[in-house]
C-alpha cells in the first residue's frame, strides 16, 4: 500500500465483523452490522492544534459510517479524520 494521509487523516482497515453472536447463531452477510473496529495502518503528521494519539498497528474504535472507503490493489481503506477515532482498543 502506498497511501501517505495528510495533516489529521488516517488510513485504517476493518477488520471483519464476527459471523456467530455469543449464544452461538451464525449471522448471515445481510444482517451482519458495519464494523466499528479497524486496524491502523498509516498516520499523517497531524496539524498544529490537533495531536495523532494513535500509531500504526493500533486497533480502533470508529465512528458509524465515518471516513472515505477506497480500494488500492484489490484491498479496501478507509481514509478519516483523527476526530473520527472514538478510542483505542486495549
Amino acid at each position: 500500500m502506498n497511501i501517505k494521509p495528510l495533516q489529521d487523516r488516517v488510513v485504517i482497515k476493518m477488520l471483519e465483523a464476527e459471523e456467530t453472536t455469543k449464544g452461538g447463531i451464525i449471522l448471515s452477510a445481510a444482517s451482519k452490522e458495519k464494523p466499528q473496529v479497524a486496524e491502523v495502518v498509516a498516520v499523517g503528521p497531524g496539524k498544529e492544534d490537533v495531536k495523532m494519539e494513535v500509531k500504526i498497528g493500533d486497533k480502533v474504535l470508529t465512528s458509524k459510517y465515518s471516513g472515505t472507503e477506497v480500494k488500492i490493489d484489490d484491498e479496501e481503506y478507509t481514509i478519516l479524520k483523527m476526530d473520527d477515532i472514538l478510542g483505542i482498543v486495549e
